[in-house]
């Protein structure tokens, strides 16, 4: 599975190593990404998400029906 949240669609990105010659070299930054359990009690099971620690922050605060509406809608989660 690639290096995506499934909540908030955040993905790696492209930057440069810069040394202290200035020299720059390719790198990428890649989102703080766990994979996670969570438990959805209006359909009383669990799901498995690979989500960045952000999106996790979102979920403790909103919800995680409420923020798995809001990814359904925009396309970030097939479940």
């Amino acid at each position: 599975m690639s290096r995506v949240c499934q909540i908030t669609g955040k993905r790696a990105r492209v930057g440069n190593n810069v040394s202290h010659a200035n020299n720059k070299t390719k790198r990428r930054f890649y989102p703080n990404l766990q994979k996670k359990r969570f438990y959805i009690p209006e359909e009383d099971k669990w799901i498995t998400l690979k989500v960045s620690t952000s999106a996790i922050r979102t979920i403790n605060k909103n919800g995680i029906s409420a923020v798995l509406k809001k990814a359904k809608a925009s396309g970030n989660i097939l479940v």
